[in-house]
């Protein structure tokens, strides 16, 4: 990918181009390579499903974590910190791990569990889809993208769109959440993590995650996101004619 953005970089037309990027943090990377490169900040879209049916916990902390199974995603970091939250006997919870990934990285997540002792709390539901993703949504209390690094990082948005809070790492650039107050943007170590858990789960949820939805539903819409990129557009042929 490097070499790529560095070959288009150099055959690229500067007084004529304008690279979209999809979040701030991305842009900051970018612009630290390429300082003189004009760019345009608009997110990805999500769809806000028009009706929800979220689902009461059973006293229990219903935890998810959806994606692409990856040794970049942090969720050996997750299953640590869910063991720490295990001896907490105040704090009962089950974590869903949903996504695909590399056969030998699945079963290195599934000994992790074991070897963890998590087996009860912990399952693995592969990849999910369609009406089966909103149904994971609407059952679950708290999304978790505990990722290394993200340069968008749409689950986080399909999580609010769904009324979930999300706790995100800092390697996403979600800071939002906590200025939104709709979750947590904490580190990804096990520490953080357990910590964040724990405090997720004495806060107001139901209405964290009705504020992201309603987040979502003003700046990530496709309505939204179809008209900054229209404007972009616009601009881009006054400059070229003009």
């Amino acid at each position: 990918k490097a070499v790529w953005d560095r070959l288009w970089y150099c055959a690229a037309d500067l007084d004529h181009t304008t690279l979209h990027l999809a979040s701030e943090q991305e842009r900051q990377d970018t612009l630290a390579r390429f300082p003189k490169l004009r760019t345009a900040v608009i997110p990805n879209g999500v769809r806000v499903p028009a009706e929800l049916n979220l689902t009461e916990s059973d006293r229990e902390l219903r935890l998810l974590f959806i994606g692409r199974l990856d040794p970049i995603k942090g969720i050996e970091n997750l299953l640590t910190a869910c063991s720490t939250a295990a001896f907490n006997s105040e704090l009962g919870w089950r974590l869903a791990i949903a996504g695909w990934g590399k056969p030998a990285y699945v079963a290195q997540i599934k000994k992790q569990i074991i070897a963890l002792g998590l087996s009860e709390h912990v399952r693995m539901v592969g990849e999910v889809l369609g009406d089966a993703k909103k149904k994971l949504f609407e059952n679950s209390d708290v999304a978790l993208v505990p990722s290394y690094k993200e340069n968008f990082g749409m689950v986080v948005a399909e999580a609010l769109a769904h009324g979930i809070p999300v706790i995100a790492s800092r390697g996403t650039p979600w800071s939002g959440l906590e200025q939104k107050r709709c979750g947590l943007w904490v580190e990804n170590d096990p520490e953080t993590l357990a910590s964040a858990i724990r405090r997720i789960s004495m806060m107001p949820m139901r209405d964290m995650g009705l504020r992201g939805r309603e987040w979502m539903q003003r700046e990530f819409s496709w309505r939204s996101v179809a008209n900054q990129m229209l404007d972009l557009y616009r601009e881009s042929v006054r400059r070229t004619t003009g």
